[in-house]
């Protein structure tokens, strides 16, 4: 039974996040700038992506929030996401990362487990097998890419979160977020979702900016990837195929109302 009250407070984050309009810092891939910065800008947000080491600890200081994705890594990101992370957690400001393809390679994995290790981290989301992998078990991707079924990886999960003190949020079909002492289950989405890259690194976005607005982070993930399944969901219904599914994604975010949020929000606690 879905829960009528974090249905509630999604709409009020919603609400909120449109009211103050909050400054996401991204150090993000070259797939998804342009993407992940109009579905910000659409849902009300204000992006901004950098990723110089000369002047990220400068820009976090100025954001709401810092998202850190490694999908197109470098050795020099790899500093500036340390040194914006080192400044963000200096200043209280939450930190998203998504793990893009941690598994895949050493590298990628390496990366992750460096940010881990070295930044307190709000909220991580992935798919599972990322996040396997970054509970050091067993895991290959198919590129970035799950092999592995959210349902997999919950156990793994739920002990990573608590090692690391920080939320976990695996997205799939449907998408299960943890704080390592509650479970709750995300059922709004589409599958088309999946056809378009970068879906779920602005999925890991739109958490960063649900972080500024509530500092509860695991009702933060769970109300902002209801309102961006609930998007999702409008677009499929209005468009043909991954090529008009796209701009449609953008346009359902600018018009995601707080009424049809609270009224559709699929949130299982």
């Amino acid at each position: 039974m879905f829960n009528d009250d974090l249905a509630h407070k999604a709409a009020i984050n919603l609400t909120e996040l449109r009211n103050k309009k909050p400054l996401i810092h991204n150090i993000t891939n070259f797939v998804v700038m342009n993407f992940t910065a109009n579905a910000l800008l659409a849902l009300g947000a204000s992006p901004v992506m950098a990723h110089a080491p000369e002047e990220v600890e400068e820009m976090v200081s100025f954001a709401g929030a810092l998202v850190l994705n490694i999908g197109t890594l470098t050795h020099p990101w790899v500093e500036a996401m340390l040194k914006a992370g080192k400044k963000a957690n200096e200043l209280g400001i939450p930190i998203v990362l998504d793990p893009v393809g941690a598994g895949a390679t050493t590298f990628r994995t390496d990366t992750a487990m460096k940010l881990t290790d070295a930044l307190s981290i709000s909220v991580i989301r992935g798919n599972a097998s990322e996040v396997l992998s970054l509970a050091g078990e067993d895991s290959q991707t198919k590129g970035v890419d799950a092999v592995h079924g959210v349902d997999e990886a919950e156990g793994s999960a739920i002990a990573l979160s608590r090692k690391l003190n920080t939320t976990l949020a695996i997205t799939g079909p449907v998408d299960l977020v943890t704080d390592g002492k509650s479970v709750l289950r995300v059922f709004n989405g589409h599958e088309q979702m999946g056809n378009v890259t970068g879906t779920g690194c602005v999925a890991s976005a739109l958490i960063g900016a649900f972080l500024t607005v509530d500092e509860d982070s695991l009702e933060a993930t769970a109300t902002s990837l209801a309102a961006y399944g609930l998007a999702g969901e409008e677009a499929a219904g209005k468009s043909k195929g991954p090529g008009s599914f796209h701009p449609a994604l953008l346009d359902a975010l600018f018009n995601l109302d707080t009424e049809s949020l609270q009224k559709k929000a699929k949130i299982e606690s």
